[in-house]
């Protein structure tokens, strides 16, 4: 079997067996606790939830952007786990520096989830429970790609942030989740990975729906009037949707990919 890269081109060993992980990226914890991996977390951010029973005793060690280097490396960890878009450059170096592994995530679309469960599962000796995770998704995505070949595509805004509105670009993991589900994102044609944007834009012109993601910033019900009015659109359908079925890849990917086509089809029906 040929090894596989993380997201910075390295290589890595295979893990010891008595490895002690850092995760600095939610929907990792939650897959390395799927992978039979939970005991050997011996630390998380504080948005690592995931599985909330599992987490409730690995320590936080800070956010996805403010980790507290100087207690990771007073953690006896052999190994960190962070995301090129959630984590920044130079953590990730300094705990390089500090002898720490660091692993390197990225997926960009949902197939490469099939990447990510092979690559843990290769490190941490997880193969058997990695390709039993990639049946499982290889599945689910099939049967969203197959529904939403059976409907027309629908055009879609997706809000994460108020003051300033930012939404994504169609080259971010969440656009091409969103359009494996028949959902095309509509967004301002320049090079940011989420722009800021003005909801009077001519990016709305042609939009069915607007979605209000429940991450990073928490949409509530209470938006949704203030994006129809800020649009000058009464009649435009506005809905909240699960930010964690959209952007946390891992083991929900595979929930994801059931929730975006029933989400799919109940747009379709409104």
């Amino acid at each position: 079997m040929s090894l596989l890269a993380d997201a910075s081109g390295r290589i890595h060993p295979r893990a010891p067996a008595d490895a002690r992980i850092v995760s600095l990226v939610p929907s990792i914890t939650e897959l390395l606790f799927e992978l039979g991996l939970g005991e050997q977390v011996c630390a998380r951010t504080s948005f690592c939830i995931h599985p909330r029973d599992g987490v409730a005793s690995v320590p936080r060690i800070g956010g996805t952007k403010t980790p507290d280097l100087e207690r990771i490396t007073g953690l006896a960890a052999s190994h960190v786990i962070v995301n090129v878009d959630e984590n920044r450059r130079e953590h990730a170096q300094a705990l390089e520096a500090a002898g720490l592994r660091v692993i390197a995530t990225h997926p960009q679309r949902p197939q490469d989830n099939l990447h990510l469960y092979r690559l843990l599962g290769q490190i941490f000796a997880r193969e058997h429970a990695a390709e039993q995770l990639c049946d499982a998704f290889t599945e689910a995505l099939h049967e969203l790609l197959l529904a939403s070949a059976a409907r027309a595509p629908r055009q879609v805004l997706y809000l994460i942030w108020r003051e300033p509105w930012m939404t994504i670009s169609a080259h971010t993991y969440i656009a091409r989740c969103l359009a494996a589900a028949g959902l095309q994102t509509r967004a301002p044609e320049r090079g940011d990975r989420y722009p800021q944007i003005s909801l009077g834009d001519p990016v709305l012109e042609g939009v069915d729906a607007v979605l209000l993601s429940s991450e990073p910033y928490p949409f509530k019900e209470r938006h949704m009037r203030e994006v129809r009015e800020a649009c000058a659109r009464p009649e435009l359908a506005v809905h909240l949707i699960d930010g964690e079925m959209t952007s946390w890849y891992g083991i929900r990917a595979i929930a994801g990919c059931r929730y975006l086509q029933r989400f799919a089809e109940d747009l379709a029906r409104d």
